[in-house]
């Protein structure tokens, strides 16, 4: 599993919170710094199962700047969204997490996430509280 995420996101910091709490085994992506390629962005679409004009932040500044509100949203245009996406990742949706099973969601809700988790995920085993006591001292927690 793997969380694309903006650590300045509320809801992406509530996902990982949520991810956290239920032990789920994921790695996280800083996608403004580790930005994904154009075909990063294909796969992960075709995971959701959605279009890139479903994932794009349009009303970010740099959104209006490209006027993406006004390009087509056909299969021809597919191409050129997802090379907006790629070369301005602000733009992308967030926070998006990559199930075990292939699928993929947008994790703007506690539900959405949730949803992930139940897609075949493989959980950490939980953390063991190891008391060490020697004669006279009290127990030491490791």
């Amino acid at each position: 599993m793997e969380i694309w995420i903006n650590p300045a996101c509320s809801k992406c910091r509530s996902a990982l919170t949520l991810l956290d709490a239920e032990g789920a085994d994921y790695t996280v992506r800083k996608y403004l710094e580790d930005v994904p390629s154009a075909a990063e962005i294909r796969d992960v679409l075709e995971r959701l199962g959605l279009e890139p004009w479903d994932i794009t932040r349009t009303g970010e500044a740099e959104a209006k700047e490209l006027g993406v509100k006004e390009w087509g949203r056909e299969p021809g245009d597919r191409e050129r969204w997802i090379e907006a996406l790629s070369a301005h990742p602000k733009l992308i949706q967030r926070p998006i997490v990559t199930a075990d099973d292939g699928s993929a969601v947008v994790g703007r809700s506690e539900e959405a996430v949730r949803d992930a988790l139940g897609r075949g995920q493989a959980f950490r085993s939980p953390r063991t509280l190891v008391m060490r006591c020697s004669p006279g001292r009290s127990p030491e927690r490791r």
